[in-house]
């Protein structure tokens, strides 16, 4: 009777012991799920706070190339659009305004802004390379000379090449065309990260990031931006070292128009062409980045300005987070 009843005992206590066992695994499952939305919930707030920000953001951007656009001339370096904002606090803009209290910024959490102002037409134009269907020799050689400068593969032109041939034929191109297999044919990109769709490795589309874009339209290169790269590529009889001296010179006093350009080459070189060349931009892109604690919300977006008139042609944003850490 008495070893009945030790077993009992003991099948009781262990009963007892998984009992406990379960309920804590089910209470920590809980407590995890619990944290983990008020994770998630917090993450997103703060990313759709961030976004609108950087939507704020835009619009002052927008905001200083209208008043540019305003007083006119030659587009340079010089400019208050070619500034650009390094990280700083909000609060610390905050602070300046006069009809906020210091009161009102207690307990905000930390927030940090950061962006810039690219000129679009500083760069190449992949759109350059083909005209009604077919490739263009001399823009052809231009990105020739590119690749060259930058030691990239010419397959991969050529492929890039044959592929915007098919991506404008399907009927995406800006000036409407039609025709060609749309299922066959390659999307036309945005941007040069999506380059890698007309059969551009992903490291060579890296590389041509600082020097190429993707306009909607044919556009003229910008020398009082563009690199000593993408000028010496435009110009057959221009080497690198003489584009950078250019660049240096252009520091100094940036070209009015295109004679004063021209009058900074060395002696023996052609003239630019006013059909490639100017001094002047209708495209930009604006680059925004917001950190909210430990998330950061990023936003790109390419603007056209038409005299004081400035439109947002596309827009993309991304997000993450900068300690991806996963508490236990």
């Amino acid at each position: 009777m008495t070893a009945t009843k030790k077993r009992q005992s003991g099948a009781a206590l262990l009963a007892a012991m998984l009992t406990v066992m379960l309920v804590a695994t089910f209470a920590a499952a809980a407590l995890w799920q619990q944290w983990r939305a008020a994770e998630v919930e917090g993450a997103e707030r703060a990313r759709v706070q961030a976004a609108w920000v950087l939507v704020g953001a835009l619009d002052w951007s927008r905001l200083i190339l209208s008043e540019d656009g305003r007083t006119g001339g030659p587009d340079n370096l010089a400019e208050p659009w070619a500034v650009p904002l390094e990280e700083a606090r909000l609060t610390s803009f905050l602070a300046a305004d006069k009809n906020v209290s210091s009161d009102s910024l207690e307990g905000l959490p930390d927030a940090f802004l950061s962006g810039r102002i690219v000129d679009a037409q500083s760069k190449l134009n992949v759109l350059s390379l083909v005209d009604n269907g077919k490739p263009v020799p001399a823009s052809v050689a231009t990105f020739t000379r590119l690749f060259n400068l930058l030691g990239l593969p010419a397959s991969e032109l050529s492929r890039m090449t044959t592929g915007l041939v098919a991506a404008l034929a399907t009927g995406t191109a800006t000036d409407g065309s039609d025709g060609g297999d749309p299922s066959a044919a390659p999307l036309m990109p945005q941007q040069v990260s999506q380059l890698v769709w007309l059969g551009l490795s992903p490291s060579t589309a890296a590389a041509l990031e600082p020097y190429v874009t993707i306009l909607p339209v044919k556009t003229t290169l910008n020398l009082n931006t563009a690199s000593a790269e993408a000028i010496s590529a435009s110009m057959e009889s221009l080497n690198i070292a003489s584009a950078r001296q250019l660049v240096e010179r252009r520091t100094r006093a940036f070209f009015k128009d295109i004679a004063a350009a021209n009058a900074a080459l060395p002696s023996g070189s052609a003239p630019f062409n006013a059909a490639q060349h100017g001094v002047g931009t209708q495209y930009f892109e604006v680059y925004g980045r917001l950190r909210l604690e430990r998330t950061y919300v990023e936003e790109r977006s390419l603007l056209q300005r038409n005299g004081v008139t400035v439109t947002t042609i596309w827009r993309t944003r991304g997000a993450g987070a900068t300690d991806t850490t996963v508490k236990p």
